[in-house]
């Protein structure tokens, strides 16, 4: 006879800050159970415990399997847990992590559904690349023109600065061996910035789909947000990295090098203070969680957990 074991659900109060999470951790050939409030990671080379409260996304590699209670645990300790190809290079699919306010949504859903507030929003992320400019009267085509002259001029001056070679961005979906080496660790150092801004995106209940710039993928908004951050953090680590390395084991050593520059700069923190800024600009002080209310359309919102009665017009006759 089996022993049923019984997990206590994890707390709200419990779980580790999304900012002061670990970043990613990515793991291949590899068996993942519970151990209490442990993932149990197990290959052949022995037995290793991570508190599931800490790792902000859990990238899952080629030969992982994963028990129900192992994604039980995840789910409940708000971690985002994504299904990769070999050291991350591609996504398969994701499972999204625990979120018990829809403030960010609601925000969100309200400014990607109207044409004004879209493109003031879209205008603040290419603001925030350009902090010496004024971009509010430009317009979207301009802004992209832009954005796309001062990528080019990134790739360029990092090129210089590290003596890598750097022709051309190109990227075979299903051939990432046959890239240059600097393309490879462009790819590898981008795909470790995605990882970081889902996770990002859905532990402060936000969603991936809902784009600004980006649109039609549901990891539009990913893309919108990994995307402010590329020039200072992904194309120099993946540049540095090429000078250091060359073609050795170049998608490892560039994962590992971003997970250090996300320590180093404490990206989380700022990512999560830059999408309360997107989202509810002034409003952002005070998001809370485990808010529950009932939507009215004349009485506004009404308390959660009442049991309502209907009132009958003979009433106070």
């Amino acid at each position: 006879m089996k022993t049923k074991i019984s997990y206590k659900k994890t707390e709200l109060k419990e779980l580790g800050r999304t900012e002061d999470r670990i970043t990613f951790l990515y793991i291949e050939h590899a068996r993942l159970s519970r151990k209490d409030g442990a993932v149990e990671v197990k290959d052949e080379e022995g037995i290793v415990y991570i508190p599931a409260a800490i790792i902000s996304v859990l990238l899952l590699g080629p030969g992982v399997e994963v028990t129900h209670r192992a994604m039980e645990l995840m789910g409940d300790s708000g971690m985002a847990v994504v299904w990769v190809g070999e050291q991350g290079v591609r996504q398969y699919a994701h499972g999204r992590a625990l979120n018990r306010s829809s403030r960010l949504l609601e925000a969100q859903a309200k400014l990607v559904s109207n044409v004004r507030l879209r493109i003031s929003v879209a205008r603040k992320m290419y603001q925030m690349r350009f902090p010496e400019e004024d971009v509010s009267h430009l317009t979207m085509q301009v802004l992209r023109g832009k954005e796309g002259a001062r990528v080019r001029r990134c790739y360029k001056e990092w090129s210089a600065k590290t003596g890598v070679p750097w022709e051309r961005r190109e990227y075979k979906v299903d051939d990432f061996e046959s890239g240059t080496p600097i393309n490879k660790a462009l790819t590898s150092a981008h795909q470790a910035l995605y990882g970081l801004s889902y996770s990002v995106i859905v532990a402060l209940g936000a969603s991936p789909g809902l784009g600004f710039i980006h649109t039609g993928h549901d990891l539009a908004f990913v893309y919108d947000f990994a995307d402010l951050y590329k020039a200072s953090v992904s194309i120099p680590t993946a540049f540095e990295t090429v000078a250091k390395y060359g073609d050795n084991d170049i998608a490892g050593q560039t994962r590992r090098a971003m997970r250090d520059k996300f320590r180093k700069t404490k990206l989380i923190r700022k990512m999560v203070s830059d999408l309360k800024y997107l989202l509810l600009g002034d409003l952002c002080a005070g998001t809370t969680a485990d808010v529950m209310n009932l939507w009215d359309d004349k009485l506004g919102l009404q308390k959660f957990g009442v049991q309502y009665y209907e009132k009958k017009q003979s009433e106070g006759k």
